[in-house]
């Protein structure tokens, strides 16, 4: 197999893994968020507001990573410099 068939293989197995781990650790971080937050209303609803306000506050932040992986998936998979430099080598 030629370099620049493994640079693309290996580029695109790299996006697959970042995206998917990125994914499902944010689902689980905003399902736990979301539970203790349920369990926390459920203990003392007369501070369901504030609960809610920080869940939010929270979720966002959680869904941050979700969304850095995103964007590193995209840099690999459109921006990847390896494949700029097998390409120019394979040119020669």
């Amino acid at each position: 197999m030629d370099p620049i068939s493994l640079i693309g293989a290996f580029s695109v197995l790299a996006a697959g893994l970042c995206i998917s781990i990125g994914g499902i650790s944010a689902g689980f971080g905003e399902g736990n968020a979301a539970a203790s937050a349920l369990q926390a209303i459920a203990q003392q609803p007369d501070e369901a507001g504030t609960i809610t306000r920080t869940l939010f506050v929270s979720m966002a932040m959680v869904e941050s990573t979700a969304i850095y992986s995103f964007v590193i998936t995209i840099l690999i998979l459109y921006f990847n410099p390896f494949w700029e430099t097998a390409v120019a080598m394979a040119s020669k």
